[in-house]
Formats: C-alpha cells, structure tokens, sequence
C-alpha cells in the first residue's frame, strides 16, 4: 500500500472517531433543551406573580426601599455575566462576553467604576486570562442550574448593593445572559435589576389591573421580604434561559461539525479512491512492461 493511500485512510480513521463524538454530543444536547424549556415554562408563572406583586406594592405605596431608590449620581456598578462551564457551544459565549464588554464599556464611559461578577467558567477563564480581578464568581451548574444557586448569587449582590459605595458597595446592578428565543435563535441581553425601574404610564398593568392590597406589617416590609426574592427569580430565570440557550447552541454547533466531518470523510473517500486506482494502473504498467521486456529478451536470445 502507498504511502499517500494510508495517510488518507488514517485520516478518515480521525475524522470518523470525531464524528462519533460530535454526533453524541448533539443527541445529549438535543435531549437537554426540552428539558431546560419546561424548566423555563414551569418557571414563569411565579415569576410573573412576583413581578406583580412588587409592582403592586411600588404603585400604592410610597415608601423610599433601597432596592428601589436609585442614587442622584451613581459611580460604581456591579456587572453579572452569565457563561456556560463546558465549550462546544459555537459562538454562544462570546457573544455572551462580547455584550458585557459592550456595557462594561458604556458604564465606564459615564464615569462609574466597574465590578465583575462572572457565572460559568468560560467567562472565568476570559477576565483571569486578561488579569481583571473579579468581584464574584460562580461555576459548576450552568447547564443545569437550581434556585439554590440564583439565591447564593443574589444574596451577595443584593449585599453589595446595600454596602456603601466608600466601603466597597456599588449603586446599580446589571445583568448579561443569553435569552432563548428558538431553537436557532439565543439573543444575549443585557437587563439593570437593581435599583428597580418604577415607569409612570397610564398602560395596563400585564395580567389585568393590581388588586387593592393592605400591607401587613407596613409596605416596607412587605418590600423587605418580596424584593431580595424578586432578584433572585430575576437572576434564576436567567439561569434557566442560559441554560437552555447553551444546549441549543451545542446542539447546533455539533450539528454542523458533524455535517463537517461527513464531509471531509466523503471528500478523504475520494481522494483515497483516486490514490488507489493510480497504484493499481501503476502495477498494471510494470506488469505489462515486464512481460514485455520478457517477450523481447525471450526473442533476443531465439
């Protein structure tokens, strides 16, 4: 066997060996994201309710809460950027970092200083890579994340948000993570959590109008109890949609690399076949040549 015969069928071995893998990697994707999708859907009436229920409390109350008090002139915010632990998932975690670059950089423009708070080791490794200290950082539940987790992320945000900012605290806190649109389509966006948002508008309110509520003890703490969890259902619906829009993403980019590698066998096929039949036309010559030289010698010496 030639020489360039067996690199190409050594190729085909490697490509066929990570075909198997890239195959199994988009199989173990796809089963994931119906479950990271009911896990969303399941995720989102308490979500929905909480929402209400806040908002209810800042529009018949008028009591001055710090969550929702935003400072005259903010100098320090806190960025949370929300990133996958494992690789394979095409362009989903830079885009993800791209966006948070994006913001960081906007908040650095109006004057405030930054704080990272990185999830997931990917955007980990990016900022120790580039040597920028990290505020906070979490890993080993991206693909499948608990309200365990949103919480221990929460708390220590919402901590930072009530320390001063001369003691290390901050005054805003915003939020990067990919949003599930489709099984093709994850969008990364970029939401503040903190200080809460309160819009005057003569719309109604999603979900009909609030109903009229009495607060017990006082408004403040109902606000007290009711917003720590609103963060914490903000940050663990994140996590569920990252979560989701990563096991997309893999399935795609496995997909593809699969299709690749289908590919590149087909293409190394051909091109083995072509080497082999010039080796086999190569050995019919020679043995046509040497009958021939042996019919003439046989001649010669008659």
């Amino acid at each position: 066997m030639g020489a360039q015969l067996r690199v190409y069928r050594r190729r085909i071995r490697s490509v066929s060996a990570t075909k198997k893998i890239t195959r199994a990697q988009e199989l173990i994707a796809a089963s994931r994201i119906v479950k990271a999708q009911q896990r969303v859907a399941a995720s989102k009436p308490y979500a929905d309710e909480l929402t209400r229920a806040v908002s209810a409390v800042a529009t018949f109350s008028s009591t001055q809460h710090p969550l929702t008090t935003s400072v005259e002139r903010p100098t320090r915010a806190a960025v949370l950027l929300v990133t996958s632990d494992r690789g394979f998932a095409g362009g989903y975690n830079s885009n993800a970092i791209k966006a948070a670059e994006q913001l960081i950089k906007l908040l650095e423009d109006e004057g405030k200083t930054v704080d990272r708070y990185v999830i997931g080791s990917k955007g980990i490794a990016f900022f120790q890579f580039r040597d920028v200290d990290l505020a906070g950082q979490w890993k080993g539940f991206s693909d499948r994340p608990e309200y365990t987790d949103a919480k221990k992320v929460a708390g220590e945000l919402i901590d930072a948000f009530v320390t001063p900012t001369d003691e290390g605290g901050v005054d805003e806190i915003h939020l990067v993570s990919t949003e599930f649109v489709s099984m093709l389509t994850q969008s990364p966006v970029a939401v503040r959590v903190l200080p809460l948002a309160v819009e005057e508008t003569d719309e109604p309110p999603a979900g009909g109008p609030f109903p009229l509520y009495d607060f017990e003890p006082s408004a403040e703490g109902v606000l007290d109890a009711l917003l720590p969890r609103y963060v914490e259902s903000r940050i663990f619906n994140a996590l569920l949609q990252a979560a989701a829009s990563e096991h997309a993403a893999r399935r795609r980019a496995m997909k593809s690399a699969t299709e690749n590698a289908e590919e590149l066998i087909r293409t190394l096929s051909r091109l083995a076949n072509n080497a082999r039949q010039s080796e086999i036309t190569q050995e019919i010559s020679e043995i046509v040549g040497g009958a021939n030289a042996l019919a003439d010698a046989t001649a010669g010496s008659d």
